[in-house]
């Protein structure tokens, strides 16, 4: 809203300043310290509410060390997080922007499932929560939504570089060009692609058309029909994911952090002509758009673990922690780095793993040996740890450094091919 309201006054009245809002990383900046601001100021106020509301934490009893004191703790606390993220969106994003317009409604719609899932568990006193069903029915529903928006919205596309040869069969008003560093001008032509990012290979793209163009030439065209199911399976398992990792003070938080300062980087060079030559990546129109609402989300991740780390204040829930992985699942997908997706979101995939394989081998021995048998202590892998008596504090700190170096061997994809 502010940058129609800037734009309208730098426009019509020259008003001094005013045009600082038409850059990205302005209104990035502005974004992250709003952010902030309502995590950390006007998050206690919605601690003190979910308190007076007694819409405390109920604790298993799995005989983990400090488990009882956090009997009580408010949850819920995701609506902080929603809040920071969607206040500075609204008032500093391009609201016609289909990136934005997406993202905000996968905000609001995980949130909305996990808000539902939280107040069954609070209200109806009901420890299953949300049936599992309606979750999948939920994400599924998402990834339907995100599938079919970036396949078929005319403002989902990339630029690609036009051979000299090309460049007079091509009307110039679809053309646009870059300058390099030596000089050379490049000319860029729109094209509605289902390519996404390929890391450490020299083309560093790949079509998902070309599955079904492997077993005949004349399916290219239904690429959407391997596209839309991989985005539903992205948000499911990404937004599961975050939802696991949520087990002790400030670990989803912290990863959530680390992982949305990566996909920061990647939008803003993507959605840049200029970076996007240099890296020689693909180049993404109305992508940097993104930067401003990551710029937000990693402002209320970093704001709410002021009040979640340990030892917790509050506790985010369902509507904090399920909103968060589809978040970073839907910006991968926008940004076409899906695939990056094992190294970036390294914990949530190992945090997932370990309850599978937990799953399976106990279910595997129990029918062969008739006595269930376990790979770990407990799962998920933070509360195996737990059970090694190291302290929750030392846990997350070493999995925010496993976090840091995943988010650091991703952004490196960007130049080793």
């Amino acid at each position: 809203m502010l940058y129609y309201l800037f734009n309208y006054l730098r426009t019509h009245f020259n008003t001094p300043g005013a045009g600082l809002f038409a850059y990205i990383s302005f209104r990035a900046a502005l974004a992250i310290i709003l952010s902030l601001v309502i995590s950390m100021i006007y998050g206690k106020n919605i601690i003190d509410l979910l308190k007076r509301k007694q819409i405390g934490e109920t604790i298993r009893e799995l005989g983990l060390e400090g488990e009882k004191t956090k009997k009580g703790t408010p949850t819920m606390g995701g609506l902080i997080i929603l809040g920071a993220i969607l206040v500075p969106t609204l008032l500093l994003a391009r609201l016609d922007n289909v990136y934005i317009v997406l993202m905000l409604i996968t905000t609001v719609w995980l949130g909305a499932i996990g808000f539902a899932d939280d107040y069954i568990k609070v209200f109806k006193k009901d420890k299953k929560g949300l049936a599992g069903k309606f979750k999948v029915i939920g994400q599924v529903g998402l990834g339907l939504i995100v599938g079919i928006t970036l396949y078929t919205n005319p403002h989902v596309y990339i630029k690609v570089e036009v051979p000299a040869a090309a460049i007079n069969t091509i009307n110039p008003a679809e053309l646009s060009h870059v300058t390099d560093q030596r000089g050379s001008v490049h000319y860029m032509d729109s094209t509605r692609s289902l390519a996404t990012t390929l890391p450490f290979i020299k083309s560093h793209s790949f079509n998902y058309s070309k599955i079904l163009k492997f077993i005949n030439p004349a399916w290219g065209k239904y690429g959407w029909l391997i596209f839309i199911p991989v985005v539903i399976f992205i948000i499911t398992a990404v937004s599961n994911g975050a939802n696991l990792t949520d087990g002790i003070d400030g670990l989803a938080t912290g990863t959530s952090a680390i992982i949305g300062a990566t996909l920061l980087i990647f939008a803003y060079v993507s959605g840049n002509i200029i970076f996007a030559d240099y890296l020689n990546i693909m180049y993404i129109p109305n992508a940097g758009e993104l930067t401003i609402f990551i710029a937000a989300f990693i402002g209320a991740c970093i704001g709410f673990l002021w009040w979640n780390a340990y030892p917790a204040q509050v506790f985010m829930g369902d509507t904090g922690s399920l909103a968060l992985g589809g978040i970073i699942a839907v910006l991968a997908i926008a940004i076409r780095k899906e695939l990056l997706i094992p190294v970036m979101c390294g914990i949530f995939l190992i945090e997932n793993l370990s309850v599978m394989m937990q799953v399976s081998y106990f279910k595997y021995t129990k029918r062969k040996y008739g006595e269930g048998r376990r790979i770990f202590l407990m799962s998920p892998l933070h509360h195996h740890y737990q059970k090694l008596e190291w302290h929750e504090s030392k846990i997350v700190s070493r999995f925010w450094i496993i976090g840091i170096m995943l988010a650091i061997l991703t952004i490196v994809t960007l130049k080793i091919r």
